[in-house]
């Protein structure tokens, strides 16, 4: 069977939108600004997006609340062609370890990060079915660590649950990647070196005390 192209996908989704003069709207889970920096200039000229800031995987409490500053800060500054909005989701990290409970010990990659990206996504499917939005989609898929696969698979099955439509992606083609760390110099962003969980943060940083 060949490998699904979701970055041909998404291209064939938007030259299949509607001209009416009203663009479509987008709820768009990010994980931090400088994944969202590409995916907003690029989407941001078909729909009108809200970013959904959803992710109480993020360790410790001061770094989740200076990611969430930042992408509002982001969105403040960026020209993007249709208006972009801001929400913020509810940081309880107690949903985030109930999610992956007995998965603790598995790597970066694993089961552990497919339980994390459903939570993450599922709370954007309903928050975009409560909003009206046409669509929902997330930035994780602009990193070289994530499965876009997985994501993609995640948010169609999602899609039919909550009936909000799946905007396919595979944000990282096309340099998007690139396009990304190129823009959070432009703004000089801050850049996280962990992907954001406890998890990550100790495969990252092995000599580091826990901070409480």
């Amino acid at each position: 069977m060949n490998k699904r192209n979701y970055q041909k996908e998404l291209e064939y989704k938007i030259l299949q939108l509607p001209d009416s003069g009203q663009a479509p709207s987008l709820l768009l889970h990010s994980c931090c600004a400088p994944c969202s920096s590409y995916v907003l200039e690029y989407l941001s000229r078909y729909f009108r997006i809200t970013v959904f800031y959803y992710n109480p995987n993020i360790y410790p409490e001061s770094e989740y609340y200076t990611r969430a500053e930042e992408q509002a800060r982001f969105i403040r500054a960026f020209p993007a062609g249709y208006p972009v909005a801001f929400t913020e989701g509810a940081y309880n990290p107690k949903t985030f370890y109930d999610s992956v409970r007995g998965m603790e010990r598995l790597p970066e990659g694993s089961e552990r990060c497919f339980a994390c990206y459903r939570l993450r996504l599922r709370e954007a499917a309903r928050m975009a079915k409560e909003k009206g939005c046409d669509y929902f989609a997330t930035t994780l898929s602009i990193s070289p660590l994530k499965n876009a696969e997985k994501l993609n698979e995640i948010g169609e099955q999602l899609a039919g649950e909550y009936q909000v439509s799946w905007l396919p992606n595979d944000f990282k083609k096309k340099n998007g990647y690139q396009r990304s760390i190129e823009l959070s110099k432009e703004y000089g962003m801050y850049r996280q070196d962990y992907c954001g969980c406890i998890y990550s943060f100790k495969e990252r940083h092995p000599d580091k005390k826990q901070v409480l």
